[in-house]
């Protein structure tokens, strides 16, 4: 018995495996983002507490991640990098 497959070669398929793709990079990009701000806030001996750490992976904006990268070169403290919000 032959099974249909012409479902996996359709637009609405191929559109919702794209869209999928497109969401699982997109997190991947800010999972590493909020890895490179506890990297970098840890490599200058500050230290991150629970909350902060929780605040930062659980973000999935990359705006906010890249001003919170930025900031996390300079601030003195892991509060800091949440400064204006």
């Amino acid at each position: 018995m032959a099974v249909d497959l012409s479902f996996y070669k359709s637009p609405i398929f191929e559109e919702a495996r794209d869209e999928g793709r497109a969401q699982g990079q997109a997190q991947g990009r800010a999972q590493g983002r909020a890895e490179d701000i506890l990297f970098i806030l840890e490599r200058r001996g500050i230290d991150v507490p629970d909350e902060a750490r929780a605040r930062i992976t659980a973000c999935d904006d990359l705006d906010i991640l890249r001003h919170w990268l930025d900031r996390a070169l300079t601030a003195l403290s892991a509060d800091e990098i949440f400064a204006d919000e």
